[in-house]
């Protein structure tokens, strides 16, 4: 069945039929939105002779899924579900007379896993494919794969709005590019400054008035999900002369389809404001639109792959987003777009969004890919890889939920959880619940979790207290009797009773790195997950008097992450569930904070720390404690300076006997080699007390080997006698050696001593009787003779009671004042 309409695509159907003659070819659509693409291509391929079956038309949204099908079946004069019909998750209208069938991105890879080869359909075409969805690009490799390898003859069909054709035409084997030109009507475009870093309900809702007041026809506006939305639209209803009159709708993915088609219905006599996420930007056709209102904004998926979190972030749009929302005005006349940025910000902006697969949680992708039996998509063909990092990370979660073995094929338990339409975490947790009589609270929690939206409905934390006080929304009953019946045909079940109490639990099955606890004492807002993440509670949430929590939304930030829905966890939960995940971790380390050895044996959850009891082990402290050692240095050790003496006439030794192997006793070098001269000592060493205990100067005597030893008191003497009989240290540590003594003692000494074999002279700091210093010399012999009188003449009117001999090479010595005869 063929039909006539008067819509640009019109003009390259001719061209777009020839492109697919041949059996197994391929063509690239760009045609802007509302040429018809979406609707009259498929109709146009249905009509080809090569068509002996059903034409697969795959759409990104639910709501597009159900427009575009609404509108074809109408062009046929049918009821949709006859000729013309639609399969989404838990919605389904077709029958054995359909030809066509529109169906979302996740139910193509459904239906590739379960018949590869496409059995029956003869096309597949890709609308909306520069939305570039992680459903689609997976679809595609899929699709791709299974025509060269299963369906040889199949077609394929990628169509977009905007897109880089040439790289999509060269993945489809150089398929050629048909561009549709679209009679657009001049829009005009005014910037009305910088918008702010976040979302500005208010002055977006005062843009839309002034657009109302400039113009004629329905107003356009864009924000960026559901709450900005509810935030534009509130401001909208309240009473003011330029939205008197004026219908203010909503349009989103989450209302219900009767919402959806009030909106999509022909224009009204009123006045619309239409206020949309981006799914009005090409996905859907509205009618009337004679301006449009763009805040700049959209949502997109982040997930950082290391810490297991993600979730929809605001994020300014590229230059194409916002040029396809501008073209939304000038479809049916002359248009007006309000832009909240300034034309400056404008040339700033990306040129086209990141593609989904860049940056989206990749488990259900692995999931997939192992299904396909290819696990690393190494033979599929992607317009873009997916990131190694990402897909290695997707399969460790796998891992830990049982889904993969170690070789990376499916368990019996992931077989199961591959039949649900579920992420992973979601197939994985409803199984488990129904083991341990949770299954239907589990299944209502898939289906709270699955929409998004409804999560965003609320401000409350807690999970429980919602499932307890608040009345569920009817598509999340109807989702989770759906998913109820989907398992019932996978494992018996005879669950019957919903319990809130136990949704701390159901969470930590789906969540098991989300695990958290508590890391102060009752009433902190801070969290400890099992995957060593920090996380936060939003101030004053009654959660934070719970030890453990188990996590579900959780937003990633520079510090501590956001919680966003959470449920208290039970301590006996956590031991019954994870107790095969349980480790012990023997750790001695140097505690920089405590300043001393941590020596522990932890029983943990991941990163959680369940029980802690001090550990013996001998070894590991020793290696802490030489860890602290390097750390801290060598002064930590309370005796090192016992060992000043010995290190200063090592020294001394090594730079004046050159033929003699010293060892080096300087900071650097003993650091270097704690193992072999410190660590035999440190046997009862436990902390950093007990280093008390260690003498350091037996420590380092080991180092010096016994022959040297034995010529160190004589090379090096710790003492010298002087000659009043006072043996006095010789310190070396100045690289020479050094005494310090009264001038008075040294009497009768005519030259300086010397040590090393006589090749080093002894530097004398000679004192006066109080003790200060007078002389430092060498050359003693040389001092008598010159310097020696004048301190002489300086010191015995000072010190009168003391020797002050002229000749002082041949006075007698003496320690103290002059020793006076007894009168006779």
């Amino acid at each position: 069945m063929w039909l006539t309409t008067d819509l640009p695509i019109d003009e390259v159907l001719d061209e777009i039929a020839a492109a697919l003659e041949s059996p197994g070819s391929a063509v690239v659509v760009v045609a802007p939105p509302g040429a018809g693409k979406s609707t009259i291509v498929p109709l146009l391929l249905e009509s080809q002779p090569w068509c002996r079956g059903k034409v697969v038309v795959v759409e990104p949204r639910r709501v597009a899924t159900r427009a575009a099908a609404t509108r074809m079946a109408g062009l046929r004069r049918e009821r949709v579900g006859d000729g013309v019909g639609w399969r989404m998750r838990d919605d389904t209208k077709v029958s054995k007379a359909t030809r066509i069938e529109v169906v979302t991105e996740g139910v193509l890879t459904r239906m590739l896993h379960t018949d590869p080869a496409l059995t029956g359909v003869p096309a597949v075409v890709f609308d909306e494919f520069h939305e570039r969805s992680l459903d689609a690009d997976l679809g595609l490799a899929f699709t791709l794969d299974a025509r060269a390898v299963l369906q040889p003859e199949l077609r394929v069909v990628v169509m977009s709005a905007t897109l880089d054709g040439a790289a999509v035409a060269q993945l489809l084997d150089h398929a050629p590019i048909v561009e549709c030109t679209h009679r657009q009507y001049p829009v005009t475009t005014t910037y009305l400054g910088s918008p702010s870093v976040s979302f500005d309900g208010e002055h977006v809702a005062e843009s839309t008035r002034r657009a109302l007041r400039e113009g004629d026809g329905n107003v356009l506006v864009f924000a960026p999900g559901v709450y900005e939305i509810g935030q534009v639209v509130r401001s909208l209803q309240r009473e003011h002369p330029d939205t008197a009159g004026v219908e203010i709708l909503p349009l989103h993915g989450s209302l219900r389809p009767a919402e959806q088609d009030l909106v999509l219905a022909p224009a009204s006599s009123r006045r619309r404001v239409i206020v949309a996420t981006s799914i009005a930007e090409t996905s859907l056709t509205i009618d009337g639109i004679g301006a449009v209102v763009d805040a700049g904004f959209a949502r997109s998926a982040r997930f950082d792959a290391r810490r297991g979190m993600g979730g929809l972030t605001t994020v300014r749009v590229s230059r194409a987003s916002a040029d396809q929302r501008r073209g939304r005005a000038g479809r049916t006349g002359p248009g007006r777009c309000y832009r909240l940025w300034s034309e400056l910000e404008h040339e700033r902006l990306r040129d086209h969004a990141a593609p989904e697969i860049e940056h989206a949680d990749l488990a259900s992708l692995a999931l997939d890919l192992i299904q396909w039996g290819d696990p690393a998509g190494a033979h599929l063909r992607f317009l873009d890889v997916p990131p190694s990092d990402g897909l290695r990370e997707a399969q460790r979660l796998l891992r830990e939920l049982d889904i993969i073995d170690g070789e990376k094929r499916l368990t019996d338990h992931g077989r199961r959880c591959a039949s649900l339409p579920l992420h992973p975490r979601l197939a994985h947790c409803v199984l488990g619940a129904y083991e341990l009589g949770h299954g239907l609270l589990a299944c209502t929690i898939a289906a709270l979790l699955s929409e998004r939206n409804q999560m965003a409905k609320t401000t409350s934390v807690d999970l429980a207290a919602r499932l307890d006080t608040a009345p569920l929304p009817p598509p999340t009953v109807r989702r989770a009797a759906t998913i109820a019946r989907r398992v019932r045909s996978v494992i018996p079940t005879t669950d019957t009773l919903v319990d809130p109490k136990a949704t701390g639990l159901v969470l930590a099955l789906a969540y098991p790195d989300r695990v958290a606890r508590r890391r102060a004492k009752p009433g902190s807002l801070r969290y400890l997950l099992a995957n060593g993440v920090g996380a936060v509670l939003p101030a004053h949430d009654p959660l934070s008097a719970s030890e453990w929590i188990a996590i579900a939304d959780i937003e990633a930030r520079p510090q501590d992450a956001r919680v966003f829905v959470a449920a208290s966890l039970d301590p006996s939960d956590v031991e019954r569930l994870f107790a095969n995940r349980l480790t012990t971790v023997d750790e001695a380390v140097w505690d920089a904070q405590a300043n001393d050895v941590r020596a522990t044996r932890d029983t943990r959850l991941g990163a959680i720390v369940m029980s802690r009891r001090p550990l013996d082990d001998p070894e590991a402290i020793r290696s802490a404690m030489l860890e602290g050692i390097v750390r801290e240095g060598l002064r930590i050790l309370p005796r090192l300076r016992d060992a000043d003496g010995l290190r200063g006439r090592v020294a001394f030794c090594r730079s004046v006997v050159d033929t003699d192997d010293w060892p080096d006793l300087s900071d650097s070098a003993l650091l270097g080699s704690l193992d072999e001269w410190l660590a035999p000592h440190l046997g009862n060493v436990r902390r950093r007390a007990d280093l008390d205990r260690v003498d350091v100067v037996h420590a380092l005597r080991t180092l010096i080997p016994r022959a040297l030893l034995a010529r160190l008191d004589t090379l090096a003497p710790r003492h010298l006698t002087v000659p009043s009989g006072t043996r006095v240290e010789i310190a070396y540590d100045t690289g020479q050696p050094v005494i310090h003594v009264r001038l008075q003692e040294v009497f009768g000494w005519t030259n300086t001593p010397r040590v090393a074999g006589g090749r080093v002279p002894v530097v004398l700091h000679l004192l006066s009787p109080a003790g200060r210093p007078i002389q430092v010399t060498a050359d003693l012999g040389g001092f008598w003779r010159g310097a020696y009188p004048q301190v002489r003449a300086e010191m015995r009117g000072r010190y009168p009671k003391h020797d002050w001999p002229q000749d002082p090479a041949n006075a007698a010595p003496s320690r103290g004042v002059k020793r006076t005869r007894p009168a006779p």
